[in-house]
């Protein structure tokens, strides 16, 4: 399990995820905050990309380029997942967009399907799936398993706070798929929340608390 997750450690990402958790943080600060993390993130979980080399001319010579050759596909789990979208827009402006739709569940706390629309070409793509928060991973396991059914193969996880418990069960789920985080907190409650956590992300991204 230890190469299949990546625990940030950046100064940065550190910094800002420690705003991100204060409660006095508002609306606004805490989507700009999201869409930084999500951008410093976005820089590693690419790395390895797969690249083509083509010829280049500059102004004084020609040369040799290397292009991105495997085009990317970002699926953000609805809703707080949008959050992240913009910022690996930024890094990918050729990126195909899908959406997956989950809800938990108050009294099983089990994901609950109710919207996937993936890219045609999905099965071709590296896919990021994003969320911000992995609690459980219930609902980060069953998006990649609708991803898959789909023909996505190639998978990774981008999350800002993670739990061990989250991390453990998408690691066991699904062995072949990267799990990058921001950072990794102590625990869930018994009602599931991430400890310290930030509390909902996607009300504190759209203001609905």
């Amino acid at each position: 399990m230890d190469n299949q997750v990546h625990e940030m450690h950046h100064p940065l990402i550190m910094h800002k995820i420690s705003i991100l958790r204060d409660k006095e943080t508002t609306t606004r600060d805490f989507r700009e905050l999201v869409y930084e993390i999500a951008l410093l993130m976005g820089y590693e979980a690419t790395r390895d990309l797969e690249t083509v080399e083509r010829p280049v001319e500059t102004p004084i010579t020609q040369t040799t380029g290397k292009f991105i050759s495997k085009q990317v596909a970002l699926v953000p789990i609805l809703r707080a997942g949008l959050g992240m979208v913009d910022a690996l827009m930024s890094l990918i402006p050729a990126a195909k967009v899908g959406h997956i739709g989950l809800y938990r569940d108050h009294d099983t706390h089990e994901p609950v399907e109710y919207y996937c629309k993936l890219p045609s070409d999905i099965s071709e793509r590296q896919i990021l799936v994003l969320d911000p928060m992995l609690a459980t991973g219930g609902s980060a396991a069953a998006a990649i398993d609708f991803i898959k059914k789909r023909g996505g193969k190639k998978i990774k996880l981008m999350c800002i706070i993670a739990a061990p418990e989250g991390v453990k069960a998408v690691a066991e789920a699904h062995p072949d798929v990267e799990i990058f985080c921001g950072t990794i907190d102590e625990k869930l409650n018994e009602n599931c929340y991430i400890v310290p956590g930030l509390g909902d992300a996607g009300d504190r991204l759209f203001g609905t608390l």
